[in-house]
């Protein structure tokens, strides 16, 4: 069978005035069905130029394709190259065919259209649904990545979610017209450690019952350890090695490649010796830094703020006089001192209230009860 996608040659510039800026150069890149493929490499390498040109998002100008082709084939036996494809009938294909969890879903969730209603649009456009059933299974997604009280969050807006819960309904929207080849762009960036394990197995479940080609972008070597298939590292636009990913990560031939897989993030012992690839000039070239011991915890200095018993909630439900009758608490009975000179760390889940915390402690939401002494 003829691969689902195939990169052909494939180089993009973007020209303007001043100058010209060769994003992608002459890359080449297959993917075929039930297969995940990981895009690596550092901000800037062209991961997400190259997935955007799948879909034909790139604007013209100033973007240009300057060579290649994007052969995409559905049913294994015809190919069509996607730079030719008109723009009516790449409005049937992606969603449908070809789907992108996007990398930031702040900016890609339109902010005046409740969250169910855009996954609503995507299933009536493309699996040609009633309302009923489209909303009965957007409903079922938003449960199946893990949203909690999915029929509450159906009616609410971009703005009322955490950031988590936004990519959440990101994911749901790419995925719920089952699409040939899925576009992850940094698809688990803004979600914890234990709803990423569940998205990444959801997505990896999804890939062996749809036979789907997945082509998954991210900067974390652990996640493409765990679930790709094979890998392409890119630098400065090319493609400097491709291998499968037991074969890639223990035995990397190219040094760039070598400088990226030492550099994972870890808990390194006091003292360790790192390659780090910041400053990258030419492959070979890495340099190495001292990690500094743990800095000795500040002393005991001056408070500079105090909260205390912190609550805060949002009203959920009103009556016909509009008096709220039911309330969401997101911030309940916080305490916490900062000191001057010293860095206090906020962890939890995605929606656990670290946002409204933040946001609270500048007066942007009003507290429901507790004091802030700044």
């Amino acid at each position: 069978m003829i691969p689902l996608l195939q990169i052909k040659n494939l180089s993009i510039d973007f020209v303007t005035e001043n100058r010209t800026t060769h994003a992608v150069s002459d890359i080449s890149l297959e993917v075929n069905r039930g297969e995940i493929v990981a895009l690596v490499g550092e901000s800037g390498s062209g991961k997400s130029v190259t997935s955007l040109s799948l879909l034909k998002l790139l604007p013209q100008p100033p973007a240009v394709y300057a060579g290649g082709n994007l052969l995409f084939s559905d049913d294994g036996t015809t190919a069509i190259d996607l730079l030719q494809v008109p723009d009516n009938q790449m409005q049937s294909i992606r969603g449908r065919k070809i789907a992108m969890i996007f990398q930031e879903p702040m900016t890609s969730l339109n902010p005046v259209m409740r969250c169910g209603k855009q996954v609503m649009e995507a299933l009536i456009q493309h699996k040609r649904l009633t309302a009923t059933e489209a909303r009965r299974q957007t409903i079922e997604w938003f449960a199946r990545v893990q949203l909690p009280d999915p029929e509450r969050l159906f009616d609410r807006y971009p703005h009322q979610l955490s950031g988590g819960q936004k990519q959440r309904v990101m994911i749901a929207m790419a995925l719920c017209c089952k699409p040939s080849l899925l576009i992850c762009d940094e698809p688990t960036t803004a979600l914890d450690v234990t709803v990423q394990k569940a998205i990444l197995e959801l997505i990896k479940e999804l890939q062996q019952e749809l036979n789907m080609g997945v082509i998954f972008i991210t900067h974390d070597l652990g996640v493409v350890k765990e679930i790709a298939d094979k890998v392409a590292i890119l630098y400065r636009g090319k493609i400097v090695e491709a291998d499968t990913a037991t074969a890639l990560f223990q035995s990397p031939q190219h040094t760039y490649t070598r400088a990226l897989i030492a550099c994972r993030p870890a808990l390194h012992p006091k003292g360790e010796r790192l390659p780090v690839v910041s400053d990258f000039t030419e492959p070979g070239k890495s340099q190495n830094i001292k990690v500094k011991a743990a800095a000795k915890p500040p002393e005991q200095k001056e408070v500079l703020m105090e909260v205390t018993d912190l609550v805060v909630r949002f009203p959920v439900k009103n009556n016909i006089w509009g008096k709220p009758t039911a309330w969401f608490t997101a911030v309940d009975g916080v305490s916490l001192t900062i000191r001057k000179g010293e860095v206090a760390g906020l962890v939890g889940e995605s929606g656990c209230g670290k946002t409204t915390l933040g946001r609270t402690l500048l007066q942007l939401i009003p507290p429901t009860s507790g004091s802030i002494q700044y």
